[in-house]
């Protein structure tokens, strides 16, 4: 039995008020709600989610949040799971860009307690899928050569190389393990629909420069959906590809860098930092339009791809390469909880014992996420008073 619409609007409200921590703590919180609490997925159709997520360019977590949305009430619903999703962030932002005020979060306690929430629930997801879907010797192996590769060659494109080849190496590997029959990825698209995603993707791409100089809303939609296109590697990458038409053309370098400093600190999309400038360049017309057109491309791709995706994962030798495609993605996952979340987030004994702590009550005593995320700010203090 499918959600109704208002259960998917209000389920990604709560995730877009609660998920700290960026791109892939989203997706341990999006795990924990849609797959183990609320069972909308199974382990391995969520990981196919987001491994086609890891391959498109755009927002990854807002990707599977809109995929998971669709399989509960198609395109309404992909739509709900987004506005839920970036509303909380997006409007805070905005505020933020309506004051034009600076504001420095860089070393708030109550800051550095919600990255330490990001680790305790990016650590029970890679836990968790790792029992699911590299739970055997040549999974795991798979999942441990990803790790190493993504850790000692950091970049997007390793991230893309090492799925690619998990799956290639599946398709021969996994061979056997096809009998026990797919996961059927609850996202069913006709090809029809997919192909006209991929027009208006393009046709998008090529006509909004051309348009750009005749406002601020048409030149706002032109950098936000060049930008979206283009982001490859988590949120933090739209930064540089925004910096340089916005500054020092619409904006000052202090007052960009003020907007991209509270996006740290709120939760949902880091991809809502385009309302702060939108509302600075443009008040509320332009901080809407550039919403809409930084998330555009990359829900215009994963529609796109969809069909050919549902097809292909009826061929035998597909379903073996997904078999390593999903261990691989516990590899990137794992990957990224060392680095940038342990590395620059446990400092000190402090942050490690409140770290397991949290993970504790989160893994163990099945504590919600958005108690979790409000305990570590009612403990943040601790961070000071004991040296942290």
């Amino acid at each position: 039995m499918t959600a109704s619409l208002g259960e998917v609007f209000t389920v990604a409200l709560r995730l877009g008020l609660t998920s700290f921590g960026g791109p892939v703590a989203h997706l341990g919180y999006f795990r924990k709600e849609y797959v183990q609490r609320r069972r909308w997925l199974t382990d391995e159709a969520y990981s196919e989610i987001v491994a086609l997520a890891q391959v498109l360019p755009g927002p990854a977590s807002s990707q599977v949040g809109f995929a998971v949305g669709w399989t509960q009430r198609r395109l309404p619903g992909a739509l709900a799971a987004f506005v839920g999703f970036t509303l909380p962030s997006a409007l805070v932002l905005a505020a933020f860009g309506a004051v034009v005020t600076t504001a420095d979060v860089a070393d708030a306690t109550w800051l550095a307690a919600l990255k330490i929430v990001a680790v305790a629930v990016v650590l029970d997801a890679v836990l968790g899928m790792g029992r699911s879907l590299a739970g055997t010797t040549r999974t795991a192996t798979v999942a441990a050569v990803t790790f190493g590769a993504v850790l000692l060659a950091p970049s997007r494109l390793t991230q893309v190389a090492v799925l690619v080849l998990a799956g290639l190496v599946g398709a021969w590997l996994f061979a056997g393990s096809a009998a026990r029959g797919p996961t059927r990825l609850p996202l069913a698209l006709a090809r029809r629909w997919g192909v006209l995603a991929l027009a208006v993707f393009v046709a998008l791409l090529v006509s909004l420069p051309l348009v750009a100089g005749t406002g601020t809303p048409a030149e706002l939609a032109a950098i936000h959906y060049q930008a979206g296109a283009l982001v490859f590697g988590g949120g933090h990458v739209v930064l540089p590809l925004l910096e340089a038409p916005m500054v020092p053309e619409l904006m000052d370098s202090q007052t960009f860098l003020a907007g991209y400093g509270l996006a740290q600190a709120v939760p949902g999309p880091l991809f809502t930092f385009a309302a702060y400038l939108g509302q600075v360049v443009g008040g509320p017309v332009g901080a809407f339009v550039a919403i809409v057109f930084v998330f555009a491309p990359g829900f215009l791709l994963l529609l796109g791809v969809l069909p050919f995706w549902s097809r292909l994962r009826g061929n035998a030798r597909v379903q073996a390469g997904l078999v390593g495609v999903n261990a691989a993605v516990v590899g990137v996952l794992a990957a990224a909880l060392y680095d940038p979340i342990i590395v620059t987030t446990l400092l000190g004994p402090v942050e490690v014992v409140l770290a397991a702590a949290l993970f504790v009550a989160l893994h163990f005593w099945k504590v919600p996420p958005w108690a979790i995320v409000a305990a570590a700010v009612l403990a943040s203090p601790l961070l000071d008073l004991l040296g942290g």
